[in-house]
């Protein structure tokens, strides 16, 4: 690959549309191709010898025919290449860290929980026997007042006492949560 002449960079310092035209044409290929070895990536590739070539666009007054203009287009490419992949790899790590402190709190929640129904079944092993049994025939098996009245052969009325003191014994030995989200919880993790 021969180097752009000397007047070809002239006339796009001068802002010639078309002399910038012919470089663009050619280095794109040899361009790109440098730019896939390192991106591994040909849209990111194409896309970041866009960028340079804007960019060599709007600075164009600052290019010296003099120099090795090759060497230029080549230091920009790669130090633009090497930029985006330093992103990439502080986006993954950043992505990866949200991920760790995100499984970090699931797990705290989990132990937070399995805490709680620890201490749920604590304060329901305290209760009577027969307020577990009524307690249990309602929650764990869902059954109604009447049902359980007709099971156990005791008033529907006793059944409803006997839960609205098991509630109440249980939301007193279990004062940081309401036992409704306890009894829930317990329930998700039988």
């Amino acid at each position: 690959m021969s180097a752009p002449t000397v007047e070809i960079l002239q006339k796009v310092i001068q802002g010639d549309q078309k002399a910038f035209a012919v470089l663009y044409n050619h280095y794109r290929k040899p361009g790109l191709k440098f730019c896939i070895t390192i991106l591994k990536d040909e849209e990111e590739a194409e896309n970041m010898l866009h960028e340079v070539f804007i960019k060599l666009w709007e600075r164009r007054s600052q290019i010296n025919p003099e120099l090795n203009f090759t060497s230029y287009l080549f230091t920009c490419l790669r130090n633009l290449a090497f930029d985006n992949l330093k992103k990439i790899e502080k986006s993954q790590h950043l992505r990866q860290q949200y991920m760790e402190r995100m499984e970090a709190a699931r797990e705290e929640e989990l132990e937070e929980q399995e805490a709680k129904i620890r201490l749920l079944n604590t304060a329901i092993d305290l209760l009577s026997e027969k307020r577990k049994q009524i307690l249990m025939l309602n929650v764990e098996e869902g059954k109604s007042y009447q049902e359980i009245a007709e099971m156990m052969h005791i008033s529907k009325n006793t059944v409803k006492n006997q839960l609205v003191k098991a509630k109440q014994f249980l939301r007193e030995k279990v004062d940081f949560a309401t036992v409704a989200t306890l009894i829930s919880l317990f329930l998700l993790n039988r």
